[in-house]
This record gives structure tokens, sequence and C-alpha cells, in this order.
């Protein structure tokens, strides 16, 4: 019975000193003592738990073109193309910066473009450069605000140096053209012989014979013009060169305005033309002597300045086998007389 008594108190002896071993174990376990323990979800780990650290995605330039040289004045042509992976447009802006002053001489905003096309810069109308050299310089940035990578490959400048203009070589000075002299015609008197008998010039006031498209035969709309011009202010009095007899006033709105026409004794018939409204002073029929007014410089009918169209015909006025001859000749004898 002691036996017995004493062998169940030795296995319980045994029970509480395992069970004190196997807590003494798990306490040193709980304490960090021993064991590596299991990464916790704060841990980054990089390259060594497989995650690789990620390139930002931006803008690039893989092409600019501008050209080494130009000269002043309007920019020269610039061409550039931006690339992103899988981005179709970004917003661009390119500047032109003096370097002397180091600051921007032109400022042109692209606005959103595609990516992967080449694109010409359109410069501001009246966009000039003066002498000098410039950065020519691309910013960019995408949706997501990536702003533009420039590396040494790509940095999106480009230096431009202006030189100053060609000098412009002065125009040649003509000489001024020879006189003109009028065609001996059978029958028909020379300036000289109407200066002897007594012709006048029919502009009374300041006058000029204005430019080459004044001149007899210069182009006109559909044919030759046949008169010289005398510019002069309007309202001046134009007078009978010589002394005839008017053979008729009219009106032609898209041509002559008013105008008259005398025929003298010595195979001239001359026409007046443009005259100032409401200035005819001579009838049909009518006898004139040299100097008298006949009417008043206008610019009336097909005219846009005051002045006198004033035509010579040999053979009758616009009658059968009748021409205009160059005036001007005539002009400039009676002018100098």
């Amino acid at each position: 019975m002691r036996h017995a008594r004493e062998a169940a108190v030795g296995a319980l002896v045994a029970m509480v000193v395992c069970s004190a071993v196997i807590a003494a174990a798990s306490s040193a376990s709980a304490d960090g003592a021993g064991g590596a323990p299991a990464p916790s979800e704060s841990q980054t780990g990089g390259s060594e738990y497989g995650v690789l650290t990620r390139v930002a995605n931006r803008p690039f330039v893989s092409e600019l073109s501008v050209p080494a040289t130009a000269t002043a004045g309007s920019p020269p042509r610039v061409t550039l193309r931006i690339v992103e992976s899988g981005v179709g447009t970004v917003n661009v802006t390119v500047a032109v910066n003096d370097l002397s002053t180091r600051k921007p001489t032109i400022v042109v905003g692209m606005g959103w473009v595609h990516t992967g096309r080449t694109l010409t810069v359109s410069w501001p109308r009246g966009a000039t450069l003066r002498q000098g050299v410039y950065h020519v310089s691309v910013s960019a940035h995408d949706h997501h605000s990536g702003n533009l990578e420039r590396t040494a490959h790509s940095s999106g400048v480009a230096i431009l140096t202006v030189t100053a203009p060609a000098p412009v070589a002065p125009k040649p000075v003509l000489p001024a053209p020879a006189p003109t002299v009028a065609p001996a015609l059978p029958g028909v008197p020379t300036p000289a012989q109407t200066v002897a008998d007594g012709a006048v010039f029919p502009v009374a006031g300041e006058h000029n014979f204005g430019g080459p498209e004044n001149v007899f035969g210069a182009p006109r709309d559909g044919y030759l013009h046949q008169g010289q011009d005398i510019l002069t202010a309007e309202g001046t009095p134009v007078v009978a060169p010589l002394a005839g007899t008017i053979l008729t006033t009219s009106y032609q709105a898209e041509g002559a305005g008013y105008y008259a026409v005398e025929q003298t004794s010595v195979g001239f018939d001359f026409m007046f033309a443009h005259c100032e409204a409401s200035s005819l002073a001579v009838i049909t029929a009518q006898v004139v002597m040299p100097g008298q007014v006949l009417c008043r410089a206008g610019q009336t009918g097909d005219a846009t300045a005051p002045h006198l169209d004033f035509e010579i015909w040999v053979g009758g006025w616009q009658a059968p086998g009748g021409e205009p001859i160059d005036p001007l000749p005539y002009l400039q004898a009676w002018e100098s007389a």
C-alpha cells in the first residue's frame, strides 16, 4: 500500500517538472532568443524579395532640327519630335532665348501635340530675330505632370547664330531719256512750226507729265492710251493751244468724262478729256483763239486724280483713216516757249 502511494507521488512530480521545462522554453522563444522570424508586412524587401524599383516614364525629344546659322529677320524653320511610351499627346512650348541678355525673345506655346510626329514650329506673325546667338529650347509635360527628360543625347536645346543681313546693292542710276522727237509726217507741222504759229500750252497752271502710266501708248484695260496726261490741280484752266473750231462737246461716263474736241487749220484735231463737271465754256461750231479757256481740269469719267488727257489726231478725230500721234514733243515745245 505504502509502495503504491510513493509511485503515484513520483509520477506527479515528473509531470510538474516537464511542464516547467516546456513553459521556460516557450518564454525564451517569445523574448527573441533563438529562431529566425518571418518578414513582417512592413518590410519592403527590395530586389532581395523580387520587387524592382520602377523608372518614371517621361517625354523626351527624339528630334530637334535647328539650322546652325540664319540671317537676321524672320525666324528660321524649326522642326521637332517628342516621344513617350504609351502616351498619345504632350503639351509643348518652344522658347528662343537671347544669350546676351539671358531673356526669352520668342515663346511659342504649341499646346497639346501628338507624340511620335515631326512638327514644324509656327512663329508668331511679325516675329524677328536680330543679329546674335540664341538658345532654342523645348519644354514639355504629359497629362501626369511628367516633365521633359533631358539627357546627354536628348536635351531639347540647340544653338542658333543669327548673322547680319547681306547689304542691299544700290539701284543703278539710269540716264535721263532723250527728248522725244516727233516723226516727220507729210503735211503735219513740227513742234517748232506750231510754236512759230503762236501755240500755247493747254494747261494754264502748275503741272507735270506724271509717270510711265501717263504717256502715249501706255497699256489700258483692253487698249492703249491715245494721249498724254497732264497732272494739275482741280479747276486749273484748260485752254486752246491754236486757233480753231469746236467740233463737239460731250460726256462719257466710263471714259473721257466731260470733254471737248477742237479742229485746227494746220491739220490737227485736239481732244481735251476729264474736264471738271459744269466747267465747259464752249459749244459746238464755236471759233476759239489760242489761250481761250475751254474748260477746267477735273477727274470726271474714268479718272482717279485731277488731270487733262490731251490728244492730237491727224486725219480727223475718230474719222476713217484718222489716227492719234504722241503729243508729248509738242507739249514740251509749247511748255518751253
